[in-house]
């Protein structure tokens, strides 16, 4: 026992004097470092064995993150979005002649219906992006900016895939958000929320990221892309459009959905990365539309089951559910059964990763895949297409164009014969949409899926918000009339 009491002795002291040498490490090498509450003492445990407690100050920790330079740098380019809706009328509380003619004095409408949102400027000369449901078959949008000042916004374009739009005001030396590389986002990361939730202007919020790459299923659109930065930084009603940014004050993604059970937040937020705001942009300012590519292919989840059902080697990527034929896919030799593990340098974990990287690129553009067919790992050149299954760009006039038609405004005399106060009529017919449903030459449009045309401008913008939605809904449902005032009902399908 004396032997044993010896060794511990020792022990203690080699405790002691290495205790004594760290101290003087730290304090030498961070003059910071103090010792704050120093005990140290020798009892026995529940065996009687002596045994050394020591309670030393905590090292020191790291700084607290800072947020107010990223708030600093964000909230004077985060404006608020309003939106007018006119013309909305109970058709309980009139005849079908005043509905559709709107003849002065008897017309009984509603108030004009007021919205609002958030949006994000993006260039010193006033591009503003905002959510696509924001701004969506809006009569006007006004844009506020936070030091007060107001401005009449113009629709440059919208994306209903990707839930973006563009809009202009007429300014210049506006306050700009850079933009940031959603990709490097890392979950756990710091970011802040900027926005107008409830009218409440220039609102920052924090939170962390929770998930990147989240598919939720709430955009309504055929060519739909979902790879959502999921986050805890609160949002509510009012933020939609606005900023998502790191703490460096960098536009990382634009606030889009919550997820939520009473339609206020409830735990988490989505935000459109920039990775697909910035192509969706390019292409709206350089085309008018979002260009967007087509490898061809229909995926499905790999889950467990699929694993085990087809003897796959991974749970990881993306599996070849169906191969379009003549598409992108099938000519590069992509197979049904493939597992899409990348593209180009980028890896490919799931269905909505494969949505996102191809998404980035245009028809014609040419990307690397790699994937997994029986075990082996192979690459293929795939030539990315449009939907029409071509490699060229497509421009907004080109889609309006498929009207075939001409037009002029209504002329007061016109008007007051008619009983209206608006319309657009038709001055010329060649072949086209218009002409394939049987519309007359002469034709006055008065609404077009119960939005009111007045000028040629509020007609391209309809066709060019058709043109961008999914395939059913490519639809336009004319109301007018005929210059004798007989009232006529047309559909034109632009996906035919």
């Amino acid at each position: 026992m004396k032997k044993i009491f010896r060794f511990l002795g020792i022990g203690l002291l080699i405790a002691a004097v290495s205790a004594a040498t760290t101290i003087a490490v730290l304090k030498y090498s961070n003059p910071q470092f103090q010792i704050t509450n120093y005990q140290s003492q020798i009892t026995n445990d529940s065996t009687g064995i002596p045994v050394a407690y020591s309670r030393f100050a905590s090292l020191p920790q790291a700084g607290e993150t800072d947020f107010t330079q990223a708030a600093e740098l964000s909230v004077n380019a985060v404006v608020h979005v309003k939106t007018t809706y006119r013309n909305q009328v109970s058709s309980q509380q009139m005849d079908l002649y005043e509905f559709f003619f709107g003849r002065p004095g008897q017309q009984r409408e509603m108030p004009a219906q007021q919205a609002s949102g958030s949006g994000v400027i993006i260039s010193e000369d006033g591009y503003i992006v905002t959510n696509n449901h924001v701004i969506d078959r809006a009569d006007q949008i006004q844009v506020v900016l936070n030091d007060k000042r107001e401005y009449t916004a113009t629709l440059v374009g919208t994306d209903p895939n990707t839930d973006i739009a563009l809009l202009k005001i007429d300014e210049t030396n506006l306050p700009v958000i850079l933009m940031g590389n959603s990709d490097d986002l890392r979950v756990g990361e710091w970011v802040l929320a900027v926005g107008n939730p409830f009218n409440l202007t220039s609102t920052v919020t924090a939170g962390i990221v929770s998930a990147k790459a989240r598919n939720i299923n709430i955009l309504n659109a055929e060519m739909k892309i979902e790879s959502f930065i999921q986050t805890d930084a609160a949002v509510n009603p009012g933020n939609s459009g606005g900023a998502l940014v790191n703490t460096r004050g960098e536009l990382v993604g634009i606030n889009t959905a919550i997820a939520s059970q009473t339609g206020s937040y409830s735990g988490y937020s989505f935000a459109v990365p920039t990775s697909i705001v910035q192509k969706v942009v390019s292409d709206i300012r350089q085309y008018g539309i979002v260009q967007r590519a087509i490898l061809g292919v229909q995926m499905r989840e790999i889950t467990s089951e699929l694993q085990k059902e087809k003897k796959l080697s991974t749970l990881q990527g993306a599996y070849v559910e169906l191969v379009v034929p003549d598409g992108a896919a099938e000519k590069a030799g992509i197979k049904s059964g493939d597992v899409i593990t990348r593209v180009d340098d980028a890896a490919v974990k799931t269905g909505t990763d494969l949505q996102e990287h191809i998404g980035r690129h245009r028809p014609g553009d040419v990307v690397s895949v790699t994937l997994l067919r029986d075990g082996k790992t192979m690459t293929v050149q795939a030539t990315l297409t449009n939907r029409d299954g071509g490699t060229g760009v497509i421009s907004a006039e080109d889609k309006a164009s498929v009207l075939g038609a001409t037009f002029s405004e209504l002329t007061d005399a016109q008007k007051e014969r008619l009983g209206i106060n608006y319309g657009l009529q038709i001055k010329s017919l060649k072949a086209g949409k218009l002409k394939s449903a049987g519309v007359p030459s002469d034709f006055i449009i008065l609404k077009v899926n119960n939005r009111s045309v007045r000028t040629e401008e509020d007609l391209d913008d309809i066709v060019r918000r058709a043109n961008s939605a999914s395939e059913r809904d490519r639809v336009l449902f004319i109301t007018g009339c005929t210059p004798q005032g007989r009232i006529r009902y047309y559909a034109v399908n632009l996906a035919e």
